[in-house]
């Protein structure tokens, strides 16, 4: 089996992406988690360019890891300048990092016209400065930029840079395609130019590194492998500049199941999911649900079709089992469904269709009427179970609304607040509560909450995650109907609920006291 080396740049060129930042208390705390998942090389940052990437490298220094190996990032030295007086290379040399990834230039474009070099200078830049590293202990990877327009502009010359890293030491090349602009037919046909170029040199390891600025970037990755690549660097979630950089949630499945190469374990095949929901999290970005492999939607089924064929068997439908890299399979109801969906959704939620007069073709009427009036369960699976069960007559409430109050105030001095009151029933106990909020629905989820936690003192474990609210039909003005989607978690779960009404504090409502019944259900059910 051949063997693939994966290579994350998540934390120096994933956060180059727009509104991505880590902190380098947030950079350990995701090497950690890239080591425990695989990843070979973890690239920090470049120690040379800011404090917050040295300071990284100082807090890793002494962090036992598995397997991964934490790199620097940096570039040649300067035109002109000797490697011992280069700022660049001196903080690489002293940068705790066991390995250094070096760039230099391939595209006589950015050679002659941006740095003003001259081609025999550049040359002399990348062999001197590998070998510079190389003599202070460093393992030397080296990054080819911009090498796939370079060859298309200038091929000898292109080659002739490949050849000058070899010449300083380094047996790693990695082929970049820094523009994103290559296409996939461009990068096998050059990467297999390179690889019988350098036929007769043994232990070379070639890379590949791309972005994404056609949408090509994992389909460029995978055809470089398969025209003689055996390292691919690239993001987790595909983060990166402009349209980020080659998706490694995306890549190590095709690697591992569709191409057979040696690259990660089955057991770390499964964390990718919860690996790229992790970093997701710590860089505040939402998850993407149709992202493969790993979005909550990469295995979602709609259709009545689809539902009624992946019940008889998952192939007919899937490319994979999903439980291969962590996720897990979804039936969505809506009013597409058919009584398939009804039935396995049913049997995923915990809900006994059996015990019940009410069949699955009357569930999806209800559904369907729901749907007409407003509601998009497919996006609200917590409110779901509890209509069904509802419908049922499986429900049982674990508390009732007996009332509540909403202000809102706003003065010169200070931006609106709000104060909410609440009455709720809990079996036999009535509990009043009051309490503030930056908003109406912030001051009834702290009154609820502060009600609840009395008796269910769970509750604290959850936690709000996201508020949508959308106008259904906005032709009737400010009488139009919203839809306000949660979305909440706990230590185990995510769960989403929905509330529909013409007046927002209503839906509002609805959706809040929905998750929280959704969560106490569980707790119950544990």
């Amino acid at each position: 089996m051949q063997k693939a080396i994966l290579y994350d740049t998540t934390l120096r060129d994933g956060m180059q992406g727009e509104n991505i930042f880590f902190s380098p208390e947030d950079k350990i705390k995701i090497a950690r988690k890239l080591d425990d998942a695989g990843i070979h090389y973890i690239e920090g940052g470049w120690p040379g360019s800011n404090p917050g990437a040295q300071l990284f490298f100082e807090l890793v220094k002494d962090i036992p890891f598995k397997q991964a190996r934490i790199t620097a990032f940096g570039s040649t030295r300067r035109p002109g300048k000797p490697c011992d007086q280069d700022a660049n290379l001196q903080a690489l040399v002293n940068c705790p990092a066991p390995v250094v990834t070096l760039f230099g230039k391939s595209w006589d474009l950015h050679v002659e016209s941006i740095m003003e070099n001259t081609q025999k200078e550049n040359l002399a830049m990348i062999t001197e400065s590998i070998a510079f590293l190389l003599d202070h202990g460093k393992e030397v990877l080296y990054d080819a930029e911009h090498f796939f327009d370079g060859y298309k502009s200038n091929p000898e010359f292109a080659l002739k840079t490949l050849d000058a890293a070899i010449a300083g030491g380094t047996k790693t090349l990695v082929l970049c395609d820094t523009n994103g602009g290559s296409m996939p037919f461009e990068i096998e046909q050059m990467t297999r130019a390179v690889v019988d170029h350098f036929k007769d040199t043994p232990d070379v390891i070639f890379g590949i590194h791309v972005h994404n600025d056609c949408a090509m970037a994992v389909a460029n990755s995978i055809i470089a492998v398969q025209a003689g690549v055996t390292m691919v660097q690239g993001t987790i979630n595909g983060y990166g500049e402009r349209c980020g950089n080659a998706d490694l949630t995306a890549i190590i499945p095709i690697l591992a199941l569709k191409m057979g190469r040696d690259c990660i374990s089955d057991g770390n095949l499964k964390k990718i999911l919860n690996l790229s929901r992790f970093i997701s999290e710590t860089a505040n970005v939402p998850p993407v649900n149709s992202r493969p492999f790993v979005g909550n939607s990469a295995f979602a089924h709609k259709g009545g079709v689809h539902v009624s064929a992946i019940m008889k068997n998952p192939k007919a439908y899937e490319h994979i089992s999903p439980e291969l890299v962590g996720n897990k399979r979804r039936v969505i109801v809506s009013e597409q469904s058919g009584k398939s969906n009804i039935e396995y959704k049913a049997k995923e939620l915990g809900v006994d269709l059996s015990s019940s007069d009410i069949n699955g073709y009357h569930i999806v009427s209800s559904i369907k009427e729901l749907e007409n009036d407003g509601y998009e369960f497919d996006a609200a699976e917590g409110s779901l179970k509890l209509i069904m069960e509802k419908l049922t007559g499986q429900f049982v409430p674990l508390f009732e609304l007996e009332s509540f109050r909403v202000s809102v105030e706003k003065d010169k001095e200070r931006p609106c607040y709000s104060h909410a009151m609440i009455k709720i029933r809990v079996g036999d106990t009535t509990e009043i509560t009051s309490a503030e909020g930056e908003g109406p629905v912030s001051a009834l989820d702290n009154a609820l909450r502060k009600a609840l936690t009395r008796i269910y003192p769970s509750v604290d474990e959850m936690h709000l995650v996201d508020f949508k609210v959308r106008v259904i039909d906005g032709i009737d003005g400010t009488d139009a109907k919203v839809r306000v989607l949660i979305e909440s978690r706990d230590e185990n779960n995510i769960f989403s609920t929905i509330g529909v009404s013409e007046d927002i504090i209503e839906a509002s409502w609805q959706a809040l006291a929905d998750s929280f019944q959704y969560k106490l259900s569980l707790d119950k059910n544990k």
